[in-house]
């Protein structure tokens, strides 16, 4: 990328020198900071909520702001540490037990935080599903788990194939329960009847917290199990990389369906006992904007899918809210655009700082940190305690600047420990002691990480390595370009070309003219070599309900086959 580094501010920051810090760190300064390190006992919902609880200064913080179209609601910690009890009782009562898979099919509402932590309460292991999943991938997951309980609403209880799936014995529904099929549990019946005292179910750091399901490279999601054990990083990272302190308010815009929004919608800003901001219902530029208003939001997390939403509402539109307080915004899930980061420089006057995690990874381990200057474009630099490398395929650590295997040196904290009934592919991620992540990448002089795509994505053409992402990053900083996803052409001279499916702005329309000052645009920016042969226009650029371009079905419609879309 072409733009300059953009300096770190001079502030009061967690993390003040990543150099010497890194130097001197082992995860043993981070294991201190938890109750457990002085009394054996283990529990990620005790860390996260019931300490905060027990604590005369804290328990009447507010834990949770919620706010919808029809119901705004607040919770202290010991407010929800009492509900989750309740929860967890209703759990025991029907016989759950330690190890026992619970999964949440239900929207982010007060529900879904005192169900989830209940669960945990009970060492039960927690499989949060997205609310949008419908009957297929609903089923394939409660199925492959062998879940023994769901907890669901009325609302989504439509999509669940509960005659299919024997081992599920029970479906606690927050809602209407007027079906009296001996399989329905009334959530509020229970909760009304369910006292709140419990005790807590002590576990070890290795013991089963979480399954995530992720698609695999069949099509067929793996599940992705997590131990108590990654409470560690999601505190360390909570504290460098978020830069979360006791006066935050925080609001996170990733769903608890997937990784980040457990890690960093859950997890992260509780275990340091901050206040949680979860807005559900329709996400527009004018909710994200009047929740950040609403309630002094002063740390933001969120992703480029957001960020390109608030930036198609046009330019000066943050004029129209007072954002004074917000003073740190981090970005995940997906790779972050270097002109999304000029926008924050440009309107919010904020850096905006990308951050790199998988499902399999548990939590954040290559980020731009406050207290470093950004590269636009780089995924940052390792976090302290992570060795990341470029590597080959027979495992040789590559020099800079040359693409290859982005690869994690095991074990870290929050590092998965199983693909649930998989343990052949979950060895398949390992060579020599290294996680191949299945990410391209080169990393700089300076440590600097530089994502290039999936390593399927990566495009050979002409006897050199082309990364898509940067290619589509350049692609929409042309004025004419909203979204851009590109993909490799099969072509017996080249190997490969570089095809580009582009959408365009309000106020463009296709031309040849246009398009050939686009391909122009690339090759005077980037390089000649990196310029597509071909661009198409689309009205939509195919995307997961997570906002990853999803490249195998630009290459499918290349290809003329008609393919599904997945999660």
């Amino acid at each position: 990328m072409d733009m300059q580094p953009i300096p770190a501010r001079v502030g009061d920051y967690n993390l003040q020198d990543y150099d010497s810090f890194r130097e001197n760190f082992t995860w043993e300064d981070v294991k201190r900071k938890f109750s457990w390190h002085t009394t054996g006992k283990v529990n990620m919902a005790y860390e996260a909520l019931d300490r905060h609880a027990e604590n005369p200064e804290r328990k009447d913080k507010l834990a949770l702001i919620y706010s919808s179209s029809t119901r705004e609601e607040t919770l202290t910690f010991l407010e929800l540490s009492k509900l989750s009890n309740k929860f967890a009782n209703v759990l025991r009562k029907y016989e759950v037990n330690k190890g026992d898979r619970v999964f949440l099919f239900m929207p982010q509402r007060p529900e879904f935080y005192t169900v989830f932590f209940g669960i945990l309460k009970i060492g039960a292991i927690a499989g949060p599903l997205f609310d949008e999943f419908m009957e297929q991938a609903v089923y394939d997951r409660l199925e492959d788990s062998e879940a023994t309980v769901l907890v669901t609403t009325e609302e989504l209880l439509e999509r669940v194939p509960y005659q299919e799936l024997p081992h599920l014995k029970k479906i606690i529904v927050v809602g209407d329960t007027s079906n009296k099929e001996s399989i329905f549990i009334s959530y509020d019946e229970e909760m009304a009847a369910a006292t709140d005292v419990f005790p807590i179910e002590w576990v070890d750091l290795e013991d089963g917290m979480l399954i995530h399901y992720t698609p695999g490279s069949t099509g067929k999601s793996k599940g992705v199990y997590h131990v108590h054990h990654a409470m560690v990083q999601h505190y360390a990272t909570a504290e460098w990389v978020l830069d979360l302190k006791p006066y935050d308010i925080y609001f996170s815009t990733a769903n608890p369906g997937w990784v980040a929004g457990t890690s960093y919608g859950i997890f992260a800003p509780w275990l340091h006992g901050i206040t949680n901001v979860v807005v559900d219902g329709e996400r527009t530029p004018e909710n994200y904007y009047e929740t950040l208003e609403k309630y002094n939001v002063s740390v933001w997390y969120t992703s480029p899918t957001v960020l390109r939403l608030l930036i198609s509402q046009g330019e000066k539109v943050t004029k129209n809210y007072n954002l004074l307080a917000l003073r740190h915004i981090v970005s995940g899930g997906q790779q972050l655009n270097p002109e999304l980061i000029t926008w924050g420089l440009k309107e919010l006057n904020l850096r905006i700082h990308d951050t790199w995690l998988m499902t399999e990874t548990g939590a954040q381990l290559i980020a731009n940190l406050p207290c470093d200057e950004i590269k636009p474009g780089s995924m940052g630099k390792a976090i302290p305690g992570i060795e990341a490398a470029i590597i080959d395929n027979a495992g040789n650590e590559l020099p800079p600047k040359q693409m290859g295997n982005l690869a994690i040196k095991a074990d870290w904290p929050a590092m998965m420990r199983k693909i649930w009934n998989n343990p052949g592919q979950y060895e398949s991620y390992f060579m020599d002691g290294w996680y191949i992540t299945g990410d391209s990448a080169y990393v700089d002089e300076d440590g600097y990480f530089w994502f290039q795509g999936r390593l399927d994505d990566v495009i050979h053409t002409s006897g050199e390595r082309v990364g898509p992402f940067e290619v589509e990053s350049k692609l929409i900083e042309h004025p004419a370009v909203l979204e851009a996803g590109v993909i490799g052409k099969p072509d017996p001279k080249h190997g490969e070309v570089i095809k580009a499916f582009i959408t365009l702005n309000p106020g463009y329309e296709e031309s040849v003219e246009l398009l050939e000052e686009i391909r122009g645009f690339i090759s005077n920016t980037l390089s000649a070599n990196a310029a597509p042969d071909e661009i198409v226009v689309k009205e939509e650029i195919p995307k997961t309900r997570s906002g990853k371009i999803m490249r195998h079905l630009l290459k499918s419609w290349e290809q003329g086959v008609d393919e599904g879309l997945e999660i």
